[in-house]
């Protein structure tokens, strides 16, 4: 099967990495990836890495993933040798990763550990579906040194979990928040979809409400993307299932500010709200600052010192380099300071901290009155920061700065 991967640079077969990205390291917080790349059934919107067990084929084992993992955490350690920090933030993604027992996610967090060491306050993630956990599961995964999780919740109404084919019954994740808290996680967060076809601004509300009833930390609220070639995106074509309307989406975003704020979240970013600043996820705030962090596993992204590169996306290819004694990355690319300062426009006006002015052009910087001037951003302490209608035009916000 032909790769969808960027193309990029050929990566090196031993994974080294330029003496200028490895001389970063000292001066950025770091954190780990772990891709978990196995799903029980794929979701009709998902486009994400993902394997379901009919999907893998011969050769490829969710049994022996964790072995591979801890493989490249051993390349990790011999490509950024000793200039590495402490890892600040390990965040375990897939997939789904609670679909491993808790005692190899605590054997891939004691990987981690044994290899860069974790900062005496890292903060450590594991995304979770509510049906692949008992409260047993999580438990464990706190005794493992876990300290935060989040669970994909994505909608509290049963006809709009159907449509994005989701497994789980209503109520199963607020129950699974209780449970979370009953095994000592102090920070817990809910994942939430709006604009799915057939959701009505009421069902909208009625999620948001379960998610404020289950008091949480945290909460992300990210609205629907068609992605081609998903089986959501072939109903659509089909006329089965209307497309989302921007109207609508733009109606569901305001009502999850206004509910979300009524009950002291702030929105730290675009999609992201937190109860308190220490309730902010430490690791999606790297990426969205430019910090280091390596990926593990199959498809996994890394970005070290302006270098980003990716692994090979199927778990047998992944796993075959490793025993092979190479890298398993596909390919990378080495980013111009250019670059790598448009990407800090994208990125950091999206933070509720807003973009340093003097990350601007001249020619940008005389751009800055429009957005003002329309009511999309102000400025504060020579800083951009995006209001809330400009929340909902960021991305032509930054086109307008950035052209």
């Amino acid at each position: 099967m032909p790769s969808t991967l960027p193309e990029g640079d050929p990566a090196p077969r031993d994974g080294s990495l330029p003496d200028a990205a490895l001389a970063e390291l000292p001066d950025h917080r770091f954190g780990i990836y772990l891709h978990v790349p196995f799903c029980r059934t794929r979701c009709g919107y998902c486009d994400f890495n993902t394997y379901t067990a009919a999907e893998l084929g011969p050769g490829a084992s969710r049994t022996d993933y964790v072995d591979s993992a801890l493989a490249e955490l051993d390349l990790a350690a011999r490509v950024l040798g000793d200039r590495v920090p402490k890892v600040d933030t390990v965040f375990v993604g897939g997939g789904t990763p609670t679909l491993l027992p808790p005692t190899e996610l605590g054997r891939l967090l004691g990987g981690v550990d044994e290899r860069f060491g974790l900062a005496d306050d890292a903060e450590v993630t594991t995304e979770s579906n509510p049906d692949s956990v008992s409260a047993a599961d999580l438990a464990r995964l706190r005794e493992a040194g876990f300290t935060r999780i989040s669970f994909g919740m994505q909608s509290a109404a049963e006809h709009v979990l159907r449509v994005l084919d989701r497994e789980h019954t209503p109520g199963r994740a607020q129950q699974a928040v209780a449970e979370a808290r009953a095994a000592g996680f102090d920070q817990v967060s809910l994942d939430l979809i709006f604009g799915t076809p057939g959701e009505t601004l009421d069902d909208w509300r009625a999620s948001l409400q379960a998610v404020l009833d289950a008091e949480v930390d945290h909460v992300s609220a990210y609205a629907l993307i068609v992605e081609e070639g998903t089986r959501l995106a072939s109903r659509i074509r089909r006329r089965e299932l209307p497309a989302p309307d921007d109207d609508d989406l733009a109606d569901k975003y305001l009502l999850a500010e206004e509910l979300l704020s009524a009950q002291g979240f702030s929105a730290y970013e675009v999609s992201n709200w937190a109860r308190t600043p220490q309730a902010r996820c430490r690791h999606n705030l790297a990426y969205w600052r430019g910090d280091n962090w390596w990926g593990v596993g199959p498809g996994a992204h890394s970005h070290i010192g302006g270098v980003r590169f990716w692994n090979v996306k199927h778990p047998t290819a992944y796993a075959g380099r490793l025993v092979a004694g190479e890298s398993p990355a596909y390919a990378r690319e080495a980013l111009d300071a250019e670059t790598r300062r448009m990407e800090r426009v994208l990125l950091e006006l999206r933070l509720a901290d807003g973009l340093p002015l003097a990350v601007l052009t001249d020619s940008e910087r005389s751009r800055v009155t429009d957005p003002v001037r329309r009511g999309l951003a102000e400025l504060r302490d020579d800083r951009l920061v995006l209001t809330l209608t400009g929340r909902l035009l960021a991305d032509g916000v930054v086109r307008d700065l950035l052209d």
